[in-house]
């Protein structure tokens, strides 16, 4: 069997060397240099006799299987994950420090029963601290405080989910490189990989993120596993965005949606009560609009507050909606509705900390400012969808008629879309003159 050492491989060149120096010899690349592993003795010599051929088929030839899914009893989770988990499937989970990945790693380890939990990061005793709080007592969860990639591996002794906290904190003798740094990374995932490939045996791994917003370590490693998971949201809210970055065993565009409670992350089903307002009343600034997370259609209110301003310069003040987007909204209304906007402070902001980031809440942000502007409140029954274009036009959005279906069985019998209103003069002198 052939032994392995490590060297120095740079990445942009391929030049290889025993140490390592900051800048590659051949190329002059500055940190391209990354420890890998070298299998050493005899390099392959072709076939041996009467080993078979490999030969490449065709692909209507190749029989169809149906990809068997464990449930994950988390139905946001199981949401994202295109049906629940595949065996085998190596799942990476990403976001900011606090988001939620460890609790909710915890839920899923005590809904699924027989599952190894190894911590890098945390003791066993901080562990049990938030197993308390989340009210997880299962005797079949097993807790593994290590480090050593081989003795993790060694240790997968049948059980249905596997769960790595984190992948940067794991490390292997066989190189010397620091714990997080790419050689260790790289490897580690590799042989976590293919170990749970082996098993058959579902595998969650927690990634750190850098200051920049991207998985800390190489790149190669989104690109190993099945699925790349990222949570979003502002930890000061309760609301968290589970996205699919990545998804070989289902579709890239499904967001679970969870609130972040004492009990943990509690998927949300109707999540309309966070985004609006209860019992909302007719009040002057208040536009209620939808926008798609995933193929999911959500309604949220956008809110506006325009008063005079007392400098040069007014201000333009944006929470949930894009600065420049909203610039661009305010000339199409000073322009084309003749809005005296340039005299007075413009804020709007989405309730529930959810971001708009589609130009279907066009219409709705005009309207609420409009509506702020003339202190008069549109019809708690009206949902304005659509997107404004320079022209001052009201343009059709995709899956329109999904969203007003959606608006209409939560109460609001009154959609203005594009089939309605052909231009934002006419929504404004229609509703609010």
């Amino acid at each position: 069997m052939a032994k392995a050492h490590s060297q120095y491989v740079c990445q942009q060149c391929g030049y290889s060397q025993v140490g390592w120096a900051g800048k590659c010899p051949n190329c002059n690349s500055w940190g391209s240099l990354v420890e890998t592993l070298m299998a050493t003795g005899e390099g392959r010599k072709g076939k041996t006799k009467g080993q078979k051929k490999a030969e490449p088929i065709s692909l209507t030839a190749i029989p169809f299987k149906r990809t068997s899914r464990l449930s994950t009893k988390i139905s946001e989770l199981d949401r994202v994950l295109g049906g629940g988990l595949v065996p085998g499937q190596v799942v990476l989970i990403a976001g900011e420090p606090g988001i939620g990945k460890s609790t909710i790693l915890l839920q899923l380890a005590d809904k699924i029963g027989k599952t190894l939990y190894v911590s890098g990061e945390e003791s066993a005793v901080q562990v049990k601290v938030r197993a308390d709080r989340l009210g997880i007592k299962s005797k079949t969860l097993k807790f593994l405080e290590e480090t050593d990639v081989d003795t993790i591996v060694d240790s997968f002794d049948g059980p249905s989910l596997v769960v790595i906290d984190s992948i940067q904190t794991m490390t292997t003798d066989d190189l010397s490189g620091l714990a997080g740094s790419v050689g260790q990374v790289r490897e580690c995932a590799f042989r976590l990989l293919k170990r749970a490939k082996e098993g058959n045996i579902p595998l969650f791994m927690v990634g750190h993120v850098t200051k920049e917003g991207t998985v800390a370590g190489p790149a190669v490693l989104a690109h190993i596993v099945d699925t790349v998971l990222w949570f979003e949201g502002d930890k000061s809210l309760t609301l968290r965005l589970l996205r699919a970055v990545k998804n070989r065993f289902g579709p890239t565009d499904e967001v679970g949606i969870f609130e972040m409670e004492d009990r943990g992350l509690l998927p949300l089903t109707n999540a309309e009560k966070i985004f609006l307002t209860k019992a909302r009343a007719e009040v002057p600034g208040s536009v209620v609009s939808s926008i798609l997370q995933g193929t999911r259609p959500l309604l949220v209110e956008i809110q506006s507050l325009v008063v005079p301003t007392k400098m040069a310069f007014p201000k333009r003040v944006a929470q949930g909606v894009d600065a420049r987007r909203l610039e661009m909204l305010l000339a199409v209304l000073i322009r084309r509705c003749g809005l005296p906007l340039y005299e007075y402070d413009v804020f709007v902001n989405v309730a529930g900390g959810i971001k708009v980031v589609e130009p279907a809440a066009d219409l709705a942000i005009i309207l609420s400012i409009a509506s702020s502007f003339f202190d008069k409140p549109v019809a708690k029954n009206i949902m304005a969808l659509g997107e404004v274009g320079l022209l001052g036009e009201v343009r059709e959005v995709v899956a329109e008629e999904k969203r007003v279906k959606e608006a209409k069985r939560l109460g609001f019998t009154h959609p203005v879309t594009q089939k309605e209103i052909k231009y934002v003069k006419e929504v404004v002198k229609k509703l609010l003159r």
